[in-house]
């Protein structure tokens, strides 16, 4: 389990994270909804350490954030940020590839192999695995970048905006893996998701956040309201139910 107490950031002069109390379920999938500048992005990197907090206190498995070790931490979390650069000319496979390195310090082994295999089929790019990297369409690099999450094998895997540059088609497959490693695998996840409708038809709980703070959490079913999407986003809204599924209206 994730528990963050009173977790704030600021930058300069704004909070970009106001005194955030919350704790994320483990083994569901959470969602991280609100409008653009809420909070969301900096809140998943002060998970996964990536920049630090400035108050309060993350647990991960009870363990507080400073105390872990990266090394430990890179076989309990996973993380896929918002953008990427690379200085190397990498194939697929060996980007992929260096989701192992926590385990084996690139030493691969069958197991390693194993996965790196099952990844790279999981998001559709087994056939041009030796393709470099510089050669691929924003949609195919985010898919690579996936897989090398996936490669990793962590209980959490934490993803932001995971959806980037993806088509209807494969934001559908990711999302059904991504529904899969919990179901299945029993792994949790959190993500950023801008698509509030991907949100509500994926996730089990979503954090709704609005200026640094948390608007609302909890169920789906509890959360996806007119009035609280309304309240959150600023504009009109209508919530339909299709099938045991609520669907925002937006257009």
């Amino acid at each position: 389990m994730i528990d963050l107490n009173q977790v704030s950031k600021r930058y300069k002069e704004k909070i970009v994270v106001d005194s955030v109390t919350i704790p994320i379920e483990k083994g569901k999938l959470t969602a991280c909804i609100g409008p653009n500048g809420a909070g969301k992005t900096t809140l998943l990197e002060m998970v996964s350490r990536l920049v630090p907090k400035d108050t309060g206190e993350i647990y991960i498995d009870g363990g507080e954030i400073k105390s872990w070790k990266p090394g430990e931490l890179a076989k309990k979390l996973s993380v896929l940020k918002q953008s990427n650069k690379f200085s190397m000319r990498l194939t697929i496979k060996e980007l992929v590839s260096f989701g192992r390195f926590p385990y084996t310090k690139g030493r691969l082994n069958a197991h390693c192999h194993e996965l790196i295999e099952q990844s790279l089929n999981q998001v559709g790019l087994f056939e041009i695995a030796d393709q470099y990297i510089d050669t691929l369409s924003g949609g195919q690099l985010q898919r690579a970048m996936i897989a090398m999450v996936l490669a990793q094998d962590t209980d959490y895997i934490l993803l932001d905006e995971p959806l980037n540059n993806l088509d209807m088609k494969y934001s559908v497959q990711l999302m059904d893996i991504i529904r899969k490693l919990v179901d299945g695998f029993g792994k949790t996840v959190i993500t950023v998701i801008h698509d509030i409708n991907f949100a509500a038809a994926y996730a089990d709980n979503l954090i709704a956040m609005k200026e640094g703070e948390i608007f609302a959490a909890g169920p789906v079913e509890k959360i996806i309201t007119q009035q609280n999407i309304k309240n959150i986003f600023d504009i009109d809204v209508e919530v339909i139910d299709r099938k045991g599924k609520k669907f925002v209206m937006y257009y």
